[in-house]
């Protein structure tokens, strides 16, 4: 979808914000940056399509060459250079046919009393991994550090993409052509987005937010994805309001995991299906209702299989020129795609909790999204703190907008400010 919007080169970067109570040493990350890199070459790969049919890949050399992993190490003054600097790394666009899909920064900030906070910052071409891959990576780094020169994994490194399907290319084959009916029959009518009508997109921008529970005992169900998912959807159904958009039903994809619970599975690769959720903005008035059907829709979805067959799908891709996927949705060809993007990253890892020296205080992740769309919202948490993560195009809607639909869930899931 990323390719539609070309000539625009627009970015479709990720970060990951990782917020320290002390110094970082760059020395000491880039020692483990490159001790990785001598055991997996993925994070300084290159995008390649052989030709047209090819399959769309990622190719490595055997061994990196030490430094050749970008590191920046910069001071910033006050939040809002901050700010300012994430954004313009969300923009910077990652061409990964011609540089490193990942680039690490470590932005450092005096604080009173000679405290200083830091900012261990990764920015990755999006299809190199998952936020839980980025978090995954930071393990592994992590790891290495602690090592010390030891062989770190005791010398058995695990496995940093996953395996090939050893299902037979016949079944697989069937799959896909199921999911490629059901993406086909998936909406009569191409969506509508509050970047529809944008032509010459703006930045990339992002506002994050830290909350915690008025009343942490009365939290635990507004946790489930469904309720959330509804919950964004009555803030959209109010911008829809304002915008005079017909009460037609959302179209948005909801990415679903597929690495084992509780095990950290592969760190590059996007280990990512999608099930794909429908509702009418009217619906929204009644949440409780609506997150029923909403959950009523993925039980349905997981118990056709369609969720393991849009994974397959997305696999067979890799080998088709974009010209023929233009087809499989009602208005891609004219760039519509989804009406809003939506996603709960999870949790950040406790066994994280120190990195390089330094205790851990939030971390987020903050996706850039396409034009259409041109809004995500994006939940995750990081101890006790809730952290919200709008990602808007400018031209697509405005700050003061996204900060309506901050408060409007904020109020719902009855959170304060953290901080």
């Amino acid at each position: 979808m990323q390719a539609l919007w070309r000539r625009e080169k627009i970015s479709n970067n990720t970060l990951m914000v990782v917020e320290c109570d002390g110094p970082l040493d760059p020395a000491r990350i880039r020692r483990a940056l490159d001790g990785f890199l001598e055991i997996c070459p993925w994070p300084v790969a290159r995008l390649r399509r052989p030709f047209p049919w090819g399959k769309l890949h990622w190719a490595a050399g055997r061994r990196a060459v030490p430094g050749s992993l970008p590191l920046l190490h910069q001071r910033v003054d006050s939040p809002k250079l901050l700010h300012t600097m994430l954004e313009a790394e969300l923009n910077a666009a990652i061409d990964p046919r011609r540089e490193p899909p990942l680039r690490v920064s470590i932005l450092y900030s005096p604080g009173g009393r000679d405290a200083v906070r830091t900012f261990l910052v990764f920015t990755w071409f999006h299809p190199l991994m998952d936020p839980r891959g980025a978090q995954n990576l930071l393990a592994h780094l992590a790891h290495i550090d602690q090592a010390d020169g030891r062989a770190p994994w005791d010398g058995a490194p695990p496995a940093f993409v996953p395996e090939p399907d050893p299902r037979p290319l016949s079944v697989r084959g069937r799959m896909g052509r199921r999911s490629r009916a059901y993406m086909r029959a998936l909406a009569p009518t191409p969506p509508v987005s509050p970047g529809s009508g944008v032509t010459t997109p703006g930045r990339a921008r992002f506002l994050q937010a830290s909350f915690v529970y008025r009343d942490p005992a009365g939290g635990r169900a507004k946790r489930e994805i469904c309720w959330r998912l509804a919950l964004v959807g009555k803030a959209m159904a109010e911008l829809w309001s304002r915008r005079g958009f017909p009460d037609e039903p959302f179209l948005l994809p909801i990415s679903v995991d597929l690495r084992p619970k509780g095990d950290p599975g592969p760190t590059f690769g996007n280990m990512l299906a999608f099930h794909f959720a429908r509702f009418r903005p009217s619906e929204t008035a009644d949440l409780a209702g609506l997150t029923l059907t909403l959950r009523r829709q993925m039980v349905e979805a997981l118990r056709d299989g369609q969720i393991d067959a849009n994974a397959v799908a997305m696999e067979f891709l890799t080998y088709r020129p974009l010209s023929l996927m233009l087809n499989d949705l009602p208005g891609t060809a004219a760039r519509e795609t989804f009406s809003f993007n939506c996603a709960d990253l999870g949790d950040f890892p406790g066994s994280l909790e120190q990195l390089f020296g330094a205790r851990v205080i939030d971390a987020y992740h903050a996706p850039s999204v396409l034009p259409r769309p041109g809004i995500g919202v994006f939940f995750n948490r990081c101890g006790k703190e809730n952290n919200l993560v709008v990602s808007w195009i400018d031209g697509a809607v405005s700050e003061d907008e996204v900060t309506r639909i901050v408060e409007v869930i904020r109020a719902e899931m009855d959170w304060i400010e953290a901080h």
